[in-house]
């Protein structure tokens, strides 16, 4: 099983409708800040369910939304058929997103799940997508001394705060068995250190720096903005 497998089938990350909801809402909340204005273009790569876009939408002129996941990208199509601004991608669907048309592109929690080689490629993608003033958010990046005992940490602090601890410590049980801890320990998942992103960034035509907050409730990981260099 791979990554894109298990974000394919049925999961438990998410341990009620409530963490669910509000951890998008609170994505949401942190990357609206980076839209440029209210007719930008922006991508958000490796979106997953994306509950919270529309709230996205009204700040900005197209929404694309992209998840290399099939059954994703179906649930996509379902919640956001009518929703003028936003476009759910298919799988070639970036092809038809015009070079230079970008205003802002989003990898929100998606590099530990992908291979060096898998980002690189992406990079180069996205280089050529973005405006020359364009901006490239990569939010969640896992630094190489995060281990789960503190990723835990940071979720039941957002629980008790969040209002479903109980749950959280449930769902933490569960996670234990899960094909996502398998997974993590077999396959395992893909951390940058900031100069090694840095390197990363220069490499593929970009001026990277880090941001000070991370996007997202869970401080201990790193949110990285780049531009064309």
């Amino acid at each position: 099983m791979s990554w894109r497998d298990f974000w394919n089938g049925e999961h438990s990350i998410y341990v009620n409708a409530r963490h669910k909801t509000l951890h998008y809402d609170r994505i949401a909340r942190d990357l609206a800040a980076y839209i440029p204005s209210p007719a930008a273009s922006v991508l958000d790569y490796g979106c997953g369910e994306a509950l919270s876009a529309a709230s996205l939408a009204e700040k900005c002129g197209t929404l694309y939304l992209y998840d290399a996941a099939p059954s994703v990208r179906e649930k996509l199509r379902g919640r956001f058929a009518s929703y003028r601004n936003i476009v759910v991608l298919s799988a070639n669907g970036l092809e038809t997103i015009g070079e230079v048309s970008l205003d802002l592109i989003i990898a929100n929690s998606l590099l530990q799940y992908l291979q060096h080689r898998e980002f690189e490629d992406l990079l180069d993608i996205w280089h050529q997508k973005l405006k020359p003033d364009g901006r490239l958010v990569l939010a969640d990046v896992l630094p190489p001394d995060l281990d789960a005992v503190a990723d835990v940490k940071e979720l039941l602090d957002f629980a008790w705060r969040g209002g479903f601890l109980i749950a959280a410590l449930g769902g933490l049980g569960r996670t234990f068995f899960s094909d996502y801890r398998r997974l993590r320990n077999e396959v395992g998942l893909t951390r940058y250190a900031p100069e090694d992103m840095f390197t990363l960034l220069a490499a593929h035509g970009f001026s990277g720096e880090q941001s000070a907050r991370n996007v997202g409730h869970n401080q201990l990981r790193a949110t990285f903005t780049a531009r064309k260099a």
